[in-house]
């Protein structure tokens, strides 16, 4: 199960949060990818009763376009090398002409999985990686390769989901050879069923993918599972059975050790709340992340103690040491299998495909609890996690996390500018609510260096040069708040003598400006995407030389429509102007719908046309 990964251009925040954000790859949406065609993709499963399965794939792609060549002429299989075992059948490029060019044995490597970005990673997944020779525009690249589980992930059982790629696919089934008393159970879109056969005690299913057309996947939409093409089965009747089957599994021994340290750390407290944050913060400050999926540990976890012993573990071990930290003081907690990236909807069947993530609930207080969340503070979640569907393993039950939790930016920003059209400036951010052990995190992880050039890169993205400090808060504080503060200098806010225009700023980064113009990135959209709620409140002042003739200044704006709520106010003061600016976002769900967008659009451009307002101005 995966690590904790942020994903900044979602956040409100300060002025670390918006610069990760805004210096972020950006990944590319996808549509149907003419370069290559998928002629033949047949996946055929053998399962035995105790779970166990042969998996055999024939595999045919042909090249298109030159640009398919360098990320297909290589072919990946993953395997668990103590669980599963891989063997290439048959590799060869077929030339455009007939000629067959095989894969020669040194051309298929074996290899770990790459290391998670995030943490180091002790596992025993595999790769073995298939390197076509001589590949051109119009061959084809044929594979033919077996996968066998030996043993099964849960005993007795057996479970897949599977969604196609983006690539145009021509023949492409799946079939599933059962135990004729196993019945395997079935959720699909995009694909025909066979009416399945019955022989020599077997049963045998089978779904052909129907050729469709793929929309780009628009920004900040939801996973492509959620609403595309995709194959979901299972032996499992439904989720209380998967949950029962994940519990045996991930069963918690509280040892003396665990006992004692639990005590002390909660020895001044008096209620399970204040007792719960503590000791989930405990674990998310002391036992680093590291993924260790040997053998079953991809749902089997490490003892509780020896996770305390060894000060590191995956999402899996942390569930299990703060679940006997917590029963230490008699509080009781189940795991619960999330979905960590972009996917809010599970299949009606109970598979793992979905579920890459585990975290803490607490019933008798109904909290979520992420101690694998380094950024986040004990009673908030990672906004990945908001409005998500859980499934709690000790209870058996499926649930839903949080749709918002507290966030608010309040922000002020002061230039005084002096006659030639630099000036002097100072923002402050103070960050309330999740958001605030983020924005310690994220400047404790900069290089000093990195942090002398933040302001620098931050004028830059308004076309000016200059530089600054950056003060902040304590960064080893638990306060409820978090303050930072920028002070420098630009070389070119106003171009004077004029008569010129003034952007009506009220912050530099993390502010109104950003989460509006984030809203700006789809011009429609078909798709569910997510919206974050929150507040941001701004003052900006501009106090203009004696030597400058004010000579107008935007008028005030009150949008109430489509979730938004914003005004802004400008008040000319002697020879400054006063701004005032407050943005809320209120959705009742943490997902926002193409009706609901169309409905927000009035207010975004509102939002936008009053964002790039001007001041005009002239020197006398």
């Amino acid at each position: 199960m995966q690590s904790v990964t942020l994903s900044p251009t979602r956040l409100f925040g300060a002025l670390a949060v918006v610069i990760c954000g805004l210096f972020s790859a950006q990944a590319s949406a996808d549509y149907t990818d003419r370069s290559l065609t998928v002629e033949k993709n047949n996946q055929s499963y053998v399962v035995k009763a105790d779970g166990s399965f042969v998996l055999d794939v024939e595999l045919v792609r042909r090249i298109n376009e030159e640009r398919a060549i360098k990320p297909n002429a290589e072919r990946s299989v993953s395997f668990n090398r103590t669980l599963e075992t891989v063997n290439i059948v048959d590799a060869y490029t077929l030339k455009a002409d007939g000629r067959k060019v095989p894969v020669a044995a040194d051309q298929i490597k074996e290899q770990q999985e790459q290391a998670s970005a995030e943490a180091p990673m002790f596992q025993d997944s595999r790769i073995k990686v298939v390197i076509f020779p001589d590949v051109a525009v119009g061959d084809r690249m044929v594979l033919h390769y077996q996968r066998q589980r030996t043993k099964p992930m849960f005993p007795g059982q057996f479970e897949d989901l599977y969604a196609p790629d983006f690539y145009e696919n021509q023949q492409s089934h799946l079939t599933y050879d059962m135990p004729a008393d196993m019945p395997l159970f079935a959720d699909v879109r995009g694909f025909k069923a066979t009416e399945p056969t019955t022989a020599n005690g077997r049963k045998i299913y089978r779904w052909d993918l129907e050729p469709t057309e793929k929309n780009r996947v628009e920004v900040g939409s939801v996973a492509y599972t959620d609403y595309g093409q995709r194959l979901a089965v299972s032996t499992f009747t439904d989720y209380k059975q998967f949950a029962q089957a994940y519990a045996a599994r991930a069963q918690v021994e509280v040892t003396p050790a665990i006992t004692q340290l639990a005590q002390k750390l909660t020895a001044n407290l008096d209620t399970p709340r204040s007792k719960a944050l503590v000791l989930s913060d405990w674990v998310r400050k002391n036992i680093r992340y590291v993924a260790v999926y040997v053998g079953n540990g991809g749902v089997v976890p490490h003892s509780a103690q020896a996770v305390l012993d060894n000060r590191y573990g995956d999402c899996k071990d942390h569930v299990a040491l703060l679940e006997a930290l917590l029963k230490a003081v008699a509080i009781e907690s189940s795991p619960a299998l999330i979905n960590l990236g972009d996917a809010y909807a599970l299949p009606k069947v109970p598979t793992l495909g979905l579920l890459n993530h585990a975290i803490t609930y607490i019933p008798a207080l109904d909290l979520y609890l992420d101690s694998t969340a380094t950024p986040i503070a004990a009673g908030y979640l990672l906004l990945p996690e908001l409005g998500k569907p859980v499934l709690l393993t000790q209870l058996g039950e499926l649930a839903h996390t949080p749709i918002n939790q507290l966030g608010k930016v309040d922000g002020t920003l002061h230039f005084k500018i002096d006659p030639s059209g630099a000036a002097d400036f100072t923002n402050g951010t103070t960050v309330e609510g999740w958001a605030t052990e983020l924005n310690r995190f994220l400047f404790k992880s900069m290089m000093p260096a990195d942090l002398d050039q933040l302001t620098q890169k931050v004028l830059s993205l308004y076309g000016q040069t200059g530089s600054g400090k950056i003060e902040t808060d304590p960064l080893d504080s638990n306060a409820a708040t978090f303050t930072s503060t920028v002070k420098g200098r630009t070389d070119n806010l106003v171009n004077l003598p004029g008569p010129t225009g003034v952007p009506t700023l009220s912050s530099l980064a993390g502010g109104i400006g950003q989460n509006v113009f984030s809203l700006m990135a789809e011009k429609d959209r078909t798709q569910h995407f997510t919206c974050t709620s929150g507040t941001i409140e701004e003052k900006a002042r501009f106090d203009f030389p004696k030597e400058v003739n004010i000579l107008a200044v935007p008028k005030a704006v009150a949008l109430n429509i489509g979730g938004f709520t914003y005004q802004t106010t400008y008040v000319k003061e002697g020879n400054s102007v006063l701004i005032t600016r407050r943005y809320a976002f209120n959705h009742p769900d943490v997902l926002c719908s193409p009706q609901d967008f169309v409905a927000m659009k009035p207010a975004i451009e509102g939002m936008v046309n009053d964002l790039k307002s001007q001041i005009i101005v002239q020197t006398l």
